[in-house]
């Protein structure tokens, strides 16, 4: 089990939620083959998911120095080669990547200022390979069930993720449940 330091400010995924969540990816991608992108990485819980699973490629960004450091220093305890982090703001971040993943999940701080654009802000940034995912954690607070590319919101308890479907430019993929 990994445990950050007492001054961790990070909000981690809770266990059954990450578990459920990595239920429904298996379920849809062969995580052996998947460019992966995590972003407010907090305590790196998530990409360590991905490596533990023989993902190949795994980006995390993370802003906070403490929370880099643990991460990195995870990351070196576990022999996680197929994980790369970067100590950047998100925004600027996305701004720069020339890279394109088949995965994108975030987990902000459920207080960060327009969390209601993000997923436009990934859907059109061109990281995200066609019929790639983007999944959003965030509170009950909001609902993306309007956005284009809205796929589904499932809830584990406080947790909700939104799932969105990154659309082939020529043409509309359906919504699935």
């Amino acid at each position: 089990m990994i445990r950050p330091p007492r001054n961790f400010r990070a909000r981690p995924t809770t266990d059954m939620a990450r578990e459920a969540l990595f239920n429904i990816l298996e379920n849809h991608f062969d995580l052996q083959t998947l460019s992966v992108l995590d972003l407010f990485s907090g305590t790196g819980s998530i990409s360590y998911e991905f490596a533990s699973r023989d993902t190949p490629v795994i980006h995390l960004v993370e802003q906070n120095p403490v929370h880099f450091r643990f991460i990195l220093k995870t990351i070196e305890e576990l022999h996680f080669d197929n994980i790369h982090g970067y100590r950047r703001d998100v925004f600027s971040f996305l701004k720069l990547c020339i890279n394109r993943y088949d995965l994108i999940f975030a987990d902000p701080p459920f207080v960060l200022r327009d969390i209601e654009h993000l997923p436009d802000l990934i859907l059109n940034s061109g990281i995200l390979n066609p019929e790639g995912w983007f999944i959003l954690e965030h509170s009950g607070k909001y609902s993306f069930s309007h956005n284009p590319g809205f796929l589904m919101e499932k809830r584990y308890g406080q947790i909700h993720f939104s799932f969105f479907l990154k659309l082939p430019a020529e043409g509309h993929a359906e919504k699935k449940a």
